[in-house]
């Protein structure tokens, strides 16, 4: 009997030791003890820059593990909701602006602002455009990490065999058509400008350069049925019409980056994040200048922050660690990388050296006259709408006048929808 008892005992003990081995350390998803940071975002290009960051982080805390998890944009976003959703999304992962009101107003993203509070953070430290972009019911609920911002970019050897002088900061509206005429070389297939379709490096600029805006400040009304933002629109079809322009049929046949890289455009409005890559195709022929005016300055800023998960089981550790992504440290490490334009003021100098030739300056620049890029709780639904409404119009099916009638009303009616 005695013999038995023991062996049951035995058997006992090593069944909870294999118990043991086999369990998580906590109920985050530990690994042998150590408490786990699920991290998620979609591009690999700032991998070595992450892992550097990582690494600051776990000097100040080896009990940790950070898995990082890259996921193709393709499949994001859809990845991202539904695992959220579900209460197994990652702790830690990349926001962007057009989503974020859609996340926060559904709890997906931690409110920041007792960490903050906690911390003694200091926030003036980002673009104020940017913490603008993601505070919800005034509370920030994501922390910046990098941005960019709107330049008009230029191809300096066609302005030399055109003998036109370099774009600065006084060129205007004005000043872009009378010089787009004298680059353009209709023989040759060269355009001086490139009026974009694009809302982002295009007309969301021209709009609040004419003193309108797409989207009010308290998210309540669309700013599309306007005389200002006509205006804007106006323009751009000016150029395509008098041929200064690659038309919107051109556009969509052939990538506006691609016709400027190709030596086909002397000029092209463009983000920051562009850089590295018209570099490559056009080398010390490439330079940059702020964008002209319209009736005042104006840039859009967009980019990304880092949220913590509304319902993390790490939530000290994910804040320690989002610290030290968008910190000063880890704020230089991605600009010596040349990958983005950091958030964090004073921590540029790296990015600002990545490519010499070019003056990478304008961009930060024009962060002084930047606008945010207009987002609310239902971005993709109303974007949707302006995007086949303002095409139409471009592509001459409609006037501007009715196509912007249209992306104004449909638009309220979904802001009507949205909870404030």
């Amino acid at each position: 009997m005695k013999r038995r008892m023991s062996v049951l005992i035995s058997v006992l003990f090593m069944f909870s030791l294999l118990l043991t081995a086999c369990g998580g350390g906590d109920a985050s998803g530990g690994n042998q003890g150590k408490k786990v940071i699920n991290v998620a975002l979609w591009d690999e290009n700032v991998r070595d820059t992450l892992d550097k960051s990582i690494k600051i982080f776990n000097e100040k805390h080896p009990d940790v593990q950070v898995k990082v998890t890259y996921t193709p944009w393709a499949d994001y976003w859809t990845k991202l909701k539904t695992s959220l959703a579900g209460n197994s999304g990652p702790d830690v992962y990349w926001m962007n602006g057009p989503n974020f009101h859609s996340y926060a107003s559904s709890g997906l993203i931690k409110d920041l602002s007792p960490l903050i509070e906690q911390s003694g953070l200091d926030t003036s430290v980002y673009n104020e455009a940017l913490v603008d972009m993601y505070t919800y019911q005034g509370k920030l609920h994501g922390l910046p990490y990098f941005q960019d911002s709107i330049a008009l970019f230029y191809n300096k050897e066609l302005f030399d065999k055109a003998g036109v002088s370099y774009p600065d900061n006084t060129w205007t509206w004005e000043t872009v058509e009378e010089n787009a005429a004298k680059l353009t070389d209709k023989s040759s297939g060269i355009y001086g400008f490139i009026a974009p379709i694009d809302s982002q490096i295009g007309y969301y600029n021209f709009i609040a350069q004419a003193g309108g805006y797409v989207i009010s400040d308290d998210k309540k009304s669309s700013g599309f049925d306007s005389p200002e933002t006509l205006s804007a629109f106006k323009w751009e079809q000016g150029l395509m019409e008098k041929g200064y322009s690659p038309s919107a049929q051109q556009q969509l046949e052939t990538k506006p980056r691609q016709l400027f890289g190709s030596g086909k455009a002397a000029m092209l409005p463009g983000i920051s994040v562009n850089s590295p890559e018209l570099f490559e195709l056009l080398g010390d022929k490439l330079a940059v200048a702020e964008l002209p005016a319209g009736k005042k300055k104006a840039s859009i800023v967009h980019g990304l922050s880092w949220a913590i998960n509304g319902k993390t089981k790490v939530e000290q550790e994910s804040w320690d660690l989002i610290q030290i992504l968008s910190g000063k440290e880890g704020q230089e490490l991605l600009a010596e990388s040349g990958f983005s334009m950091p958030a964090y003021k004073g921590t540029e100098s790296g990015w600002l050296d990545s490519i010499p030739s070019l003056d990478l300056q304008v961009f930060v620049d024009s962060l002084e006259f930047a606008v945010p890029y207009p987002v609310s709780q239902k971005t993709a639904e109303w974007q949707d709408a302006e995007v086949k409404e303002i095409q139409a119009a471009f592509l001459g099916k409609k006037t501007f006048e009715e196509a912007l009638k249209n992306a104004g009303e449909q638009m309220n009616a979904i802001l009507a929808t949205e909870t404030k």
